[in-house]
């Protein structure tokens, strides 16, 4: 299945800013250091709140082991955080493996043979930048979503993405901005699923813009995370992705290979291990709807797991 993304310019700008070793010297001067402290670990997040509450997970369980952590979260989107990583701004974050992929696939495009968690964590092996490792992945998955309200899937008899094709023209998209540009947004769906809609409206990556826009009407069609508890209690429609659009998302750590040791490999391969694809409803729960702290809620799930 061809998967052809604008998104080769992120590999690029990844590339360019990633020359992490130099001869004969010291892989963390490159390009900056998270910290002044070599043994310090500057945990970096992406801006939504699933993404922060996994990079508390990892900070907590390090500290507990006795690492320093930096934290810098709420960075915004991949295209920022990875030249993030790139810089030395951050030496980890965590990531979603078949996004990733796609994001740093030459020309964007993904084997056919890759679909599964496994496959497409191989095939990301074989794509991350010099000086980057990833940790063990999740079993914990979260992926992108196309989602309607009940009401607009009664109306047009919405299953899946397919369906969408006809009345598409009718329906307002809303997501981040970046969904705009992705391959895994509103590009493929255009060059996958031939699907145009009648406007794209830039709003935040499945927050409280995006869900109040899809209530309101403002908007009719929403790219909503599926861990995101409010599909169930707002009885939404996800649409059933048929031509595999999004990949498998599996959580995943990547990390500057100059900051790995077993002391920071076990503690944060710890926590991807105990974390399961409901854990992380749940606790996202706490925080997106109860609104609990993060760092309360990774103490909860880390305490609930035995861990640190």
């Amino acid at each position: 299945m061809p998967r052809k993304s604008k998104l080769i310019a992120i590999a690029a700008v990844v590339a360019a800013v990633l020359p992490l070793s130099a001869c004969g010297g010291d892989p963390t001067s490159a390009g900056g250091s998270g910290s002044s402290d070599s043994s310090t670990i500057t945990i970096g997040s992406a801006n939504f709140p699933e993404n922060e509450l996994l990079a508390e997970m990892y900070a907590q369980a390090l500290e507990a082991k006795d690492v320093k952590v930096n934290r810098k979260f709420n960075i915004g989107a991949r295209e920022l955080y990875l030249k993030a990583l790139g810089d030395g701004s951050i030496d980890m974050i965590p990531e979603y493996n078949g996004a990733l992929l796609a994001a740093l696939s030459e020309g964007g495009t993904v084997p056919n043979d890759v679909s599964t968690p496994d496959e497409v964590y191989a095939a990301l092996q074989k794509v991350l930048p010099k000086g980057t490792e990833t940790l063990e992945q999740s079993a914990a998955e979260d992926k992108d979503t196309l989602t309607v309200t009940s009401e607009t899937a009664s109306k047009y008899n919405l299953k899946t993405i397919d369906d969408l094709k006809p009345v598409a023209s009718k329906l307002v998209l809303g997501a981040g901005p970046e969904f705009a540009k992705r391959y895994q947004g509103v590009v493929g769906l255009d060059k996958l699923y031939g699907i145009k809609f009648k406007e794209f409206k830039p709003l935040d990556p499945g927050g409280p813009l995006t869900k109040a826009a899809l209530k309101k009407g403002d908007i009719q069609v929403a790219n909503i995370f599926s861990t995101d508890s409010t599909i169930e209690t707002d009885h939404l429609v996800v649409l059933e992705d048929t031509k595999n659009l999004f990949l498998a998302q599996n959580i995943v750590p990547v990390i500057r290979s100059s900051k790995v040791d077993d002391t920071v490999k076990s503690a944060v391969n710890e926590v991807s291990k105990a974390l399961t694809t409901e854990d992380l409803t749940k606790y996202l729960a706490e925080v997106a709807v109860d609104k609990k702290d993060s760092a309360t809620v990774a103490k909860e799930f880390l305490d609930a797991n035995n861990i640190g």
